[in-house]
């Protein structure tokens, strides 16, 4: 903790306060001798103390990081620190204020100003842990027709948040045409406008085949999107196997949805609504879906 006060002076050592001293004035002659003792007249000299009205009062200005125990200060969002060009000090201090003149230390329960003379800055609240699974409820229904895909995985996603359109409604939103939905940038633009949020971005996988990075971003928006209760909508081609051993393949593209994830994030539920086995539901590593989706993209 550090403190910001006002500068003291110190009194002058070389002048220290002193009693008046009596000089008796010696006269040179006789004469002057006689007369002043006939007068009876005594002259003094006197040393006064030097003023001390530069005396100063100390006293310190609040730390915000003393106000909780350190867990609580670590939650603290973006605490400034004080400013001691602008800072005031208390007044009404239970301190007693330094005597005139005195160079006395602050009292022992006080502590010194650090050797930085700046209070450190509590840290930036941090979001609290994502579970290391989860799965979220939701309604599942099969596209209606070839070209429906989209609509039908952004309605999965859409019936976790207690959304329950149509899959005509939704393709309009989506612009859906026979030829399909176009690309994850038409879901996240529908996700958000029945959702009423902007939660939703895009993400894309510009190459061919994944890179660790792409991976390692895939895996975190599917675990902050799912463990904020929102589901992931991916835009996919090509063929995969699943966990079961089960493949998979679209050669001309498909959307299906992202509903849970286990072992913080390297495993995947997911909902397809053109599941060739006729279950809907299967689970894949996260590292498979990104190859999935490869040069497309998803919405989280």
């Amino acid at each position: 903790m550090s403190y910001q006060y006002k500068a003291r002076h110190s009194q002058d050592p070389a002048n220290p306060a002193s009693p008046s001293r009596k000089l008796p004035i010696v006269a040179a002659s006789a004469v002057l001798v006689a007369a002043a003792s006939a007068a009876g007249l005594t002259i003094y000299h006197s040393a006064s103390a030097v003023p001390t009205s530069n005396a100063q009062t100390w006293a310190t200005v609040a730390d915000p990081s003393q106000l909780a125990d350190p867990a609580a200060r670590n939650r603290e969002p973006q605490q400034a620190a004080p400013d001691a060009a602008t800072s005031v000090p208390k007044t009404g201090s239970s301190r007693a204020p330094s005597r005139s003149g005195a160079t006395t230390a602050p009292p022992a329960a006080t502590k010194a100003p650090s050797a930085q003379g700046t209070p450190s800055t509590p840290s930036a609240q941090a979001s609290p842990a994502a579970p290391a699974a989860k799965t979220l409820s939701y309604q599942f229904q099969w596209q209606e027709n070839f070209y429906f895909c989209g609509p039908a995985a952004a309605r999965i996603a859409l019936t976790a948040r207690g959304l329950q359109p149509s899959q005509s409604e939704v393709a309009q939103s989506l612009r859906t045409t026979v030829n399909g939905t176009n690309s994850a940038d038409d879901t996240t633009r529908a996700l958000n406008a029945f959702t009423n949020s902007s939660f939703y971005k895009s993400h894309f996988i510009g190459s061919q085949a994944a890179t660790q990075a792409d991976m390692d971003q895939l895996r975190a928006d599917v675990v902050h999107a799912i463990s904020n209760g929102y589901p992931v909508v991916a835009n996919i081609a090509g063929s995969t196997v699943d966990n079961d051993g089960n493949a998979h393949s679209y050669p001309g593209g498909h959307f299906l949805t992202v509903v849970g994830y286990s072992d913080n994030g390297q495993n995947v539920t997911i909902a397809d609504p053109a599941d060739a086995r006729g279950v809907g539901r299967y689970t894949l590593t996260t590292v498979k879906l990104a190859h999935w989706i490869a040069l497309r993209g998803y919405s989280a």
